[in-house]
């Protein structure tokens, strides 16, 4: 008996909890630009590599807002 592969209707593929992830996304964005300011070091590129990675989970979260809003989902 061949191996078939089920078929799912693309509503069953969605990625679970969108909402959730753009919070989560948020939340983990404030929390590196906390660490910016929580660190002793003097190595700029631990800060730049912070602020370039809450900026672009910001970036995202915006596109993602952007495509809801004009129905692009």
């Amino acid at each position: 008996m061949p191996d078939y592969e089920t078929v799912t209707s693309p509503d069953q593929r969605k990625p679970g909890h969108p909402r959730a992830a753009r919070l989560g996304a948020i939340v983990i964005a404030l929390i590196l630009v906390a660490l910016i300011f929580g660190n002793d070091q003097e190595n700029g590129v631990y800060t730049v590599f912070l602020g370039v990675g809450a900026a672009l989970l910001l970036v995202v979260v915006a596109f993602d807002w952007v495509l809801r809003r004009h129905g692009l989902h």
